[in-house]
């Protein structure tokens, strides 16, 4: 049985932040606009949901067609729905936060995009619609969740030294990080495996390599881990 609405109705869309980082920077994830309105301009990876399709299918299949990004692990933080936020019309968009090793995912812009790019949360370009705002509250919710959550570790390669852990946590939080306090509170929850391996190709001393061991995580939370770092 079908029903009609007396009520208007918004369009649906879904926007993307995707954060990656490197040796320098925190980054995100952005592509170049290849239709109007705001043609040519930068904008996150989104677009509008299909008929019958879900929003996390929608930010997954957009992402894909835009970036080339096929896996990301999504995460649904906040929906946005100010009826001047879009010169179509009125449209609500659904905002996802993923967390990704950059070296894991080689961008491709296709579809309607132009380009797609890594940027630097410290030099982003001017972006379209209200995207400088999805990504604020994106960084608002990476900065909260890396301290409570060990979600972190998505964001590093599988084997990592404790300077890069450390450094990951300084490019988020965006703040210096006490060498000595930090490596004794994260070996101290016993979550990390030492491997028997040393970085390599590298002109300083090489340093030792550790992964992140899920299990490990569990059980202790279990016994009763409350996971803090920074």
């Amino acid at each position: 049985m079908s029903h009609s609405y007396e009520y208007p109705r918004p369009a649906l869309t879904v926007d993307v932040v995707v954060f990656g980082v490197d040796e320098n920077d925190l980054k995100v994830l952005l592509i170049q606009r290849g239709l109007p309105p705001y043609e040519g301009s930068w904008a996150l990876p989104g677009g509008f949901v299909q008929e019958n399709e879900s929003v996390e299918d929608a930010a997954l299949r957009e992402l894909r067609e835009e970036t080339g990004v096929a896996r990301a692990p999504l995460e649904q933080y906040q929906v946005f729905s100010d009826p001047e936020r879009d010169p179509r019309g009125w449209v609500v968009s659904v905002a996802f936060l993923a967390l990704v090793r950059l070296s894991s995912h080689r961008v491709q812009a296709a579809t309607d995009a132009r380009d797609a790019a890594w940027f630097p949360t410290s030099d982003m370009p001017s972006l379209a619609f209200d995207h400088e705002s999805i990504v604020s509250l994106a960084r608002e919710r990476l900065r909260e969740r890396v301290q409570r959550r060990p979600v972190g570790f998505d964001l590093l390669p599988k084997k990592f030294t404790l300077t890069q852990l450390q450094r990951m946590y300084e490019k988020v939080l965006e703040r210096a990080l006490d060498k000595r306090n930090f490596r004794k509170k994260v070996l101290s929850m016993d979550i990390l495996i030492e491997l028997d391996e040393v970085q390599k190709d590298v002109a300083h001393r090489a340093a030792r390599l550790y992964s992140f061991d899920r299990t490990r995580y569990r059980e202790a939370e279990r016994r009763g881990l409350v996971f803090g770092l920074g």
